[in-house]
């Protein structure tokens, strides 16, 4: 039995919430079970130097986790002068998987940066940052075209993630805190609306896992986008 009495296959509550912020060109509140991120999608009519004259965009992520957003409070990181490796490593996840996901010639020589802030975590912070944070990139990209600044859609696909584990021995969807911190196997699916996969993070925390059982993670993790990628389309329709 599952701490949530979820099935072995079920996510967590799914929601998102859009138009949260009356600034950014995109914005959301993705609710995940008791993990909830604000995700807004900022616009510039410029890229980094190093892409000047290309013709090619740019997707870019920062993420970050508020003081109360966990059990006991974190510092600001702007206190400590440096992100954590924990922080650039989820940033830089994000910002590839919603890239994989953008065709930047389309896109023209613009930058979106997506900003992933927890309000409150109870596991997956970086599939829901992930999730929301496309939604959030969905808006913003349709204001564009709306405003007839793009002459192509540059999102051809959806982009959503999901985490996945062995739990009590076994293969389960969409780990909350109580089955992360003791899962024997811990892994991130990054994926299209279309199946195709974009990064897969796993890691035995204690015996190997086997071939058959990373292919029962990824048959779930493929259903399981599959259910985020309808509640994006519920969101932006």
């Amino acid at each position: 039995m599952r701490p949530s009495g979820r099935s072995i296959d079920q996510l967590r509550p799914v929601s998102i919430e859009t138009n949260v912020t009356m600034h950014a060109e995109g914005s959301c509140i993705i609710r995940c079970g008791n993990t909830h991120v604000l995700c807004t999608a900022s616009l510039e009519p410029r890229v980094p130097p190093w892409l000047r004259n290309t013709g090619l965009g740019w997707v870019t992520a920062e993420y970050g986790m508020l003081p109360r957003a966990t059990t006991s409070r974190n510092r600001r990181e702007a206190q400590t002068g440096k992100q954590s490796g924990r922080t650039q490593e989820i940033q830089r996840l994000i910002g590839r998987s919603l890239r994989a996901g953008v065709d930047r010639v389309a896109l023209g020589e613009r930058q979106i940066t997506v900003d992933c802030d927890v309000l409150q975590a109870d596991g997956g912070t970086r599939c829901a940052s992930i999730t929301g944070g496309w939604v959030a990139l969905r808006l913003a990209v349709n204001k564009l075209l709306k405003a007839g600044d793009l002459k192509s859609d540059p999102l051809p696909t959806h982009v959503a993630a999901v985490s996945c584990g062995i739990y009590g021995g076994q293969t389960v969807l969409d780990l909350d805190y109580a089955e992360d911190s003791a899962a024997g196997t811990d892994a991130n699916f990054v994926m299209t609306g279309n199946g195709g996969l974009i990064e897969v993070q796993a890691s035995a925390e204690g015996a190997a896992f086997s071939r058959d059982e990373l292919t029962k993670l990824l048959d779930l993790a493929g259903a399981g986008v599959d259910e985020l990628v309808a509640a994006q389309k519920t969101a932006i329709a």
